[in-house]
């Protein structure tokens, strides 16, 4: 989302075998974190060129996850010896998580937004992502 509008979505299944959830949300995280650095980057262009006589604004992502083995594997610089085997593609975003340019965030699997787009709701939780995602 960009000043509180969607701006990419994506749904698709994943390519990998993951042998847990905390890897399953981990390669969905490292999937989407490829579609938001070029739009990072562009933002970041576009404010080089187009001087505004305001502060400049600190260019950032803030992703919203409800896994903690998940934050946890992406904060962490190090490789322990049940993910070992997650092969290096996905690790490309952990230098922008320790940078600051991507910010994670834990978020209760109630109020996770994307759900509305991948999951089966009761109408209750379906109604108040709806009305937090569109406002209605």
């Amino acid at each position: 989302m960009y000043a509180g509008c969607p701006v990419l979505w994506s749904s698709k299944l994943q390519t990998e075998i993951t042998l847990s959830t905390a890897e399953a949300e981990y390669v969905a995280l490292s999937q989407s974190t490829r579609q938001v650095l070029p739009f990072m980057s562009l933002l970041k262009e576009i404010n080089k060129f187009f001087e505004l006589y305001l502060p400049k604004p600190k260019i950032f992502c803030k992703i919203y996850e409800d896994n903690n083995a998940c934050i946890a594997l992406a904060q962490n610089q190090k490789f322990s010896p049940r993910t070992k085997h997650i092969a290096l593609k996905y690790h490309h975003f952990r230098n922008h998580v320790k940078n600051g340019d991507i910010q994670i965030e834990r978020v209760d699997t109630q109020d996770q937004l994307a759900d509305i787009f991948t999951k089966p709701l009761f109408s209750i939780i379906f109604k108040k992502l709806r009305k937090l995602l569109l406002g209605w």
